[in-house]
């Protein structure tokens, strides 16, 4: 992520020490690997190559794949089957459905 934000910025390792104050040779193994930076580290970097660092949720977590999954297994009739079944099961709680009066008073 350092090297592609460094390289679209058109700097060089020294372009970019000189710009954050973090020595070329850390740079180098930070984007070899072989060193993890600190997140501020890599704010600072990723700043002075033009960049941000931001959080985000990834998305899907926390969904449930699996109704998911066993729909995909089904075949589309299966699944026309089963989209009939839901409907008419909601259509029989519609009319079994009561209304209820929750205005003062009632």
């Amino acid at each position: 992520m350092l090297r592609t934000a460094r390289r679209r910025r058109g700097m060089t390792q020294r372009d970019l020490a000189a710009g954050s104050g973090v020595p070329q040779s850390s740079i180098a193994r930070i984007e070899n690997g072989t060193r993890l930076p600190r997140v501020d580290t890599l704010q600072r970097l990723l700043r002075a190559a033009g960049h941000e660092l931001e959080l985000e949720s990834r998305l899907g977590d926390g969904v449930d794949r699996s109704q998911i999954r066993a729909m995909l297994a089904m075949t589309p009739a299966e699944r026309g089957r089963a989209a009939e079944r839901a409907g008419r099961n909601l259509l029989r709680l519609l009319r079994e459905a009561r209304v209820v009066d929750r205005s003062p008073g009632a």
